[in-house]
């Protein structure tokens, strides 16, 4: 495998995921660059010649347009980071980051510049919300960048049948966010469409949980029982709090070159760098209950560029904003069999020793969802993972690694859907 034509990741870098009141988007932002530019071995970042910059929600906190060029200028100022480079802003909902990796690596494709960078940060969490019902609201609300605010009561119609059908509730009132609503929707709906049980769902939380013990950047590193997961707090049936990704702050990023570049570096660079083996991007559509969703199709897509099967995966990063997305990819990605998700998790395929290892770092719900920089932080995780660098969660012998990073919602799916295949060379 491999070509002249090869796309390389030589720097991967996640901050630590969590509340960071006291650390703005511009600290993030610095603290993100310079790690993968240390982690990179380029020395500085002199041979960037463009950069692709993610995020959601700076708007609310009042800088909307030209958010990579503001969070970068003292940088730039500091000869940290080379002046009059190309800077593109990315958003896409929870696929930010990925859209901005896939923007990097087009860049160098097209053979325009020879690195890249990509970088996502967000910061979601807003002090006084833990006490204050409307500051709490003002954070569930920013939720509704992904969501077609032109047509909502097409989307509410939508949830309110399928609810009705699956025998559940909707609810939109304050407290509840959108995408915790409609995940418990599509998790309600698998049940009754495919036996699935709550118990299921907690047993692939639990595990994720456990994982997360072992991830120094975990916004979560405490281990979980199934029976923690399923007597915990009600978010959204059948969903708990322990199925559901935590809000808070951070950012990841990646470097990336082409073969020429790779060649002229040392060799210790060269021996950690990682082969992009293909990405894929594809849309939403109010699809139907049954129907496969756009991360089967952009898995598809992805596998066919690889030139590989499902089958050959040994590591995948899952967009699980709750426990039951991991039930419903392993489906999606071929994995398993439609319908068999739930038990496929349960009986531990995707944990430690499993046939594959899904969300190793944890996954969203315990190493965090800071919407802007998650594509990009399960980026780092396979690029540890592949690097054999991974410590006590490492799965022996990773070659092929896989993400699946969802965005936005059109009826009963993401609105894009993000697919990254990783191989050690």
């Amino acid at each position: 495998m491999g070509s002249s034509s090869d796309i390389w990741i030589i720097g991967s870098y996640s901050t630590e995921f969590g509340r960071k009141p006291e650390t703005s988007l511009k600290q993030l932002t610095r603290e993100t660059y310079l790690g993968v530019i240390e982690d990179s071995g380029i020395g500085n970042g002199d041979d960037i010649g463009s950069a692709w910059f993610g995020n959601c929600l700076m708007h609310t906190w009042g800088q909307g347009g030209i958010r990579g060029q503001t969070c970068f200028i003292e940088l730039v100022d500091e000869g940290l980071f080379p002046a009059r480079v190309p800077m593109t802003n990315v958003e896409g909902a929870c696929a930010t980051a990925s859209m901005a990796l896939q923007g990097a690596i087009k860049d160098i494709k097209s053979g325009e510049v020879d690195v890249s960078l990509a970088v996502g940060v967000e910061k979601i969490y807003r002090p006084g919300a833990d006490k204050d019902p409307a500051i709490r609201q003002v954070m569930f609300d920013s939720y509704y960048s992904g969501v077609d605010n032109f047509d909502l009561d097409r989307l509410f119609d939508e949830y309110e049948r399928a609810a009705q059908f699956a025998g559940c509730e909707f609810e939109k009132g304050e407290g509840h966010t959108i995408f915790m609503e409609t995940y418990g929707i599509q998790a309600a709906l698998h049940m009754k469409l495919h036996g699935t049980t709550q118990r299921q769902i907690a047993a692939g939380a639990a595990k994720s949980h456990n994982y997360a013990v072992n991830n120094p950047k975990a916004q979560y590193r405490f281990p979980m029982t199934v029976d923690q997961v399923m007597e915990d707090r009600a978010i959204s049936y059948p969903l708990t709090r322990s199925m559901c990704a935590p809000i808070g702050d951070g950012g990841a990023a990646a470097v990336v070159c082409n073969d020429d570049y790779l060649k002229s570096l040392p060799a210790h660079v060269r021996d950690r760098a990682i082969r992009v083996a293909a990405t894929a991007l594809t849309g939403g559509i109010y699809r139907s209950y049954e129907e496969p969703s756009l991360a089967h199709y952009a898995a598809l897509k992805a596998y066919r560029t690889a030139g590989i099967t499902a089958q050959d995966v040994d590591v995948a990063e899952v967009h699980d904003a709750t426990a039951f997305c991991e039930i419903y990819q392993a489906e999606m990605l071929g994995f398993c069999p439609v319908g068999q998700g739930g038990a496929f998790v349960e009986s531990g395929e995707t944990g430690p020793g499993g046939s594959i290892p899904i969300n190793t770092s944890g996954g969203l719900i315990s190493k965090g969802h800071p919407v802007g920089a998650t594509g990009l932080s399960m980026v780092y995780e396979l690029v540890t993972q592949l690097r054999g660098e991974a410590g006590e969660r490492q799965v022996p012998n990773a070659r092929i690694g896989l993400a699946e990073n969802g965005g936005g919602v059109i009826g009963l799916e993401e609105a894009a859907c993000a697919i990254t295949i990783l191989e050690r060379p």
